[in-house]
């Protein structure tokens, strides 16, 4: 029994397909978790335009999409999901933060309305549910899947998940702004003992100072969460549009000297917890 993530997009803000960012990918958020043969997905930017051709091969036919947050960048690539619009397969969409807003269906809706895209939400021919809870809760996804979550520090609001199965967790932490030498006490608490988190490390250290306010985070601060919470692993995630492939290359060297446990996150990425 094990979790495996496949990282489909990496990168925050907006898409960047340009010759510069070939090696550690240019997809906004979309990370894919399976847990036992569990199959379900996390946010919906525009990396979830090749899992869903990839569902489409691998013949599967109904998950379920948490979202962090509803920024354009994480569900911009939600119209172009393509299982969504295949008869006979299902998919349930959740969000923490949504509520007092209409509820999440009401916000993909109107991200796929006139004049904003001509395909509406009722054209997808899969049985869709979307589901409303309040970022805090904990619920089973499955008898042996428990999802908890937690509230993110970012405009508009945002929701931490940790999924828990057969001994192992995963944490998805992005979107969230920190305050510098004042642990975030919500992700501390949810990342406690995980086996890999997953966090928006969209700055560094010394370009912080200057997005304070912008609802973004650095990977030193995911180090110094990390080594708090004892976790395993740093997935260093949510990368500038402007830190291009030489920029993130260094990044890498100099997060891995700073503690081993941590790696940068790439498209098409693979990471198993056994």
């Amino acid at each position: 029994m094990s979790i495996k993530v496949k990282f489909w997009g990496v990168r925050g803000s907006i898409a960047c397909p340009s010759p510069n960012h070939v090696i550690y990918g240019g997809n906004t958020s979309c990370v894919e978790i399976n847990a036992g043969d569990q199959p379900f997905i996390l946010d919906a930017g525009t990396g979830i335009r090749s899992l869903g051709l990839d569902f489409l091969k691998r013949g599967i036919t109904d998950s379920v999409l948490f979202l962090t947050h509803t920024h354009w960048d994480h569900i911009n690539g939600f119209p172009f999901f393509a299982p969504a619009f295949r008869p006979g397969h299902s998919f349930l969409a959740m969000a923490g933060h949504l509520t007092e807003l209409g509820g999440v269906q009401n916000v993909l809706e109107g991200q796929m309305a006139n004049p904003m895209f001509p395909v509406p939400l009722k054209a997808m021919q899969a049985r869709l549910t979307f589901e409303d809870f309040h970022f805090g809760d904990s619920f089973n996804l499955t008898d042996d899947i428990k999802v908890v979550t937690a509230p993110l520090n970012h405009p508009n609001g945002a929701t931490a998940y940790r999924i828990n199965h057969a001994g192992r967790s995963v944490c998805y932490i992005t979107d969230t702004e920190h305050v510098p030498g004042q642990p975030d006490q919500n992700v501390l608490g949810l990342i406690e003992g995980a086996d890999l988190v997953i966090y928006d490390s969209t700055y560094t250290d010394d370009e912080f100072p200057n997005k304070v306010g912008w609802g973004h985070s650095t990977w030193q601060e995911g180090i110094r969460l990390c080594r708090a919470a004892n976790v395993g692993r740093l997935a260093i995630f949510h990368h500038d549009p402007d830190h291009v492939d030489l920029f993130m290359e260094q990044l890498e060297n100099e997060a891995h000297r700073k503690w081993s446990g941590a790696f940068v996150a790439r498209d098409n990425m693979e990471v198993i917890l056994d």
